[in-house]
């Protein structure tokens, strides 16, 4: 971060890893760096249906429907924190524009998966029992946070998931009421990079949102 006179006035995110618990920081984070997503949702037909979600996704992108894809949201939290009642997947992908204009082509991702079965359902499509939608890059923040994905796996089948800090910061710029519950849920599992958080913050200008947080939901807490 550049200092000088103007840095010193702008809010800081305190991100220091002394004022968070971490009471679940052993049993959540240890299960998604052993790469076992039956550590967190267990040898159900929910976890083996999702196993076949990933692999029809992976398809895709070596069949070359798509590029790049990182799943976030709730289920990408769910990779960190403790199971939650989400009932579809967040996957964000590189679209195709049409040609000479700034509308998305997803004519051929939804051939691809209709012409195997799977049916939309609104702004989803259902791929083994699993509501999906597929969505783009919106914003520099979710084209960075595509870009480092970590991978990860789920039943031994390979997948994108994007980085704790950038779920936080994705949260706290969309800012709805269950976003900032997903924060502070980030906080109380200790599995967030406070230094690379503290820099993410910065980089996309959301450090004065952050305080806006701090103050309402974390001030007198630690």
């Amino acid at each position: 971060m550049v200092s000088g006179a103007c840095d010193s006035a702008r809010p800081r995110p305190r991100v220091r890893d002394a004022d968070w618990p971490v009471s679940n920081k052993a049993a959540c984070f240890g299960a998604w760096r052993t790469g076992s997503f039956e550590a967190l949702f267990g040898a159900s037909h929910k976890g083996m249906r999702m196993k076949a979600t990933i692999e029809t996704i992976n398809q895709m992108q070596a069949d070359g429907v798509i590029g790049r894809y990182a799943i976030g949201g709730a289920v990408g939290a769910t990779f960190y924190l403790e199971p939650s009642a989400t009932l579809d997947i967040d996957v964000f992908v590189s679209f195709q524009n049409v040609d000479g204009t700034a509308l998305l082509d997803l004519s051929p991702l939804y051939r691809y998966l209709t012409a195997r079965g799977c049916q939309a359902k609104g702004e989803h499509i259902v791929i083994a029992d699993w509501p999906v939608q597929f969505l783009p890059p919106g914003n520099p923040l979710v084209a960075e946070a595509m870009e480092q994905a970590v991978k990860t796996d789920v039943e031994e089948v390979p997948t994108w998931v994007m980085t704790a800090e950038h779920l936080v910061a994705i949260a706290l710029q969309t800012g709805r009421a269950k976003d900032h519950t997903r924060i502070l849920q980030f906080i109380e599992s200790g599995t967030i990079d406070t230094d690379k958080l503290d820099l993410l913050l910065s980089r996309h200008g959301l450090l004065a949102k952050w305080a806006q947080f701090e103050e309402r939901f974390l001030d007198g807490t630690a």
